[in-house]
């Protein structure tokens, strides 16, 4: 159990750190090799859709990073319980957690009582629970749109810049290896090659969130986290699926869509843990 939390804790720390630098990475690529390939010539036309580019890429990423933020300037945590529970050595309860009463769980790795866990984001290093789902929901959106987006400059950029026809499905799945074996032959640089596993490593992280976000609004709508589904856990009084999404996104959900701002009012400790068991 020793070694699953040291590794864990590595992760909480790594995970962050890849996640800012695939940032700078998508920034300086967009706006160092993407816009100036594929739009060269400051002509009208061609300077309007520089700017539709750039604006859409900057507010995607206004908004991924902005919710990332939010859900970690919002935690879940209890502010006023700091109790840590000793686990007895046949505790069923997963090891980076250990589940309380009314909803409640503390995490090992947080080391602070979370009120309704979801479950523990390493890229965030901290836990998601019912105050921080909508921004963290957001971020997956945004960050999933904003990596499909710049998938699809990639591709472009490469066909502009190098004359590689996407026209055939068999050549995306192909690029990865062909590019890898010429890399090693000296007939492609390194920059090309760094670039087609970005394209990899966009599609990979964008279906992912994609996937993940589709996962937590369901269970949103079913009132039910994370950690309840793990434990086979049933919600009891089931709330309709329209009152649960309420909860989590607010009366300004739609404000919440395009802004990450504050669209849920915060409610009292009490009435968070009560709503759980």
């Amino acid at each position: 159990m020793f070694t699953r939390m040291l590794k864990l804790r590595l992760l909480n720390a790594v995970a962050p750190a890849y996640f800012f630098m695939a940032t700078a990475v998508t920034f300086i690529l967009h706006f160092c090799f993407f816009i100036p390939t594929i739009f060269p010539t400051p002509e009208a036309s061609l300077g309007g859709s520089t700017t539709l580019h750039t604006v859409v890429f900057l507010f995607l990423m206004f908004n991924a990073l902005g919710n990332y933020i939010m859900t970690i300037k919002y935690p879940a945590e209890s502010a006023n319980e700091t109790v840590v529970p000793v686990c007895s050595p046949h505790c069923s309860d997963k090891v980076d957690s250990h589940y309380l009463l009314n909803g409640r769980h503390f995490c090992k790795l947080c080391k602070k009582v979370i009120l309704k866990r979801d479950h523990h984001c390493f890229f965030t290093g901290n836990c998601i629970g019912n105050r921080n789902m909508r921004y963290f929901i957001m971020f997956c959106i945004y960050t999933s749109c904003t990596c499909l987006y710049s998938l699809v400059l990639g591709v472009a950029f490469l066909t502009v810049e190098y004359s590689i026809s996407f026209e055939n499905p068999l050549t995306f799945l192909t690029l990865l290896p062909l590019s890898t074996g010429y890399f090693f032959m000296g007939t492609i640089s390194g920059l090309q090659l760094f670039l087609v596993l970005m394209l990899y490593v966009w599609l990979g992280i964008g279906l992912v969130c994609a996937g993940f976000c589709c996962q937590q609004v369901l269970l949103v709508a079913r009132g039910q986290t994370w950690c309840q589904l793990q434990r086979g856990q049933l919600v009891e009084n089931r709330s309709p699926w329209r009152t649960n999404l309420k909860d989590v996104f607010g009366t300004r959900w739609f404000l919440g869509l395009i802004l990450p701002v504050e669209t849920v009012e915060i409610c009292s400790e009490d009435s968070d843990a009560h709503k759980q068991d």
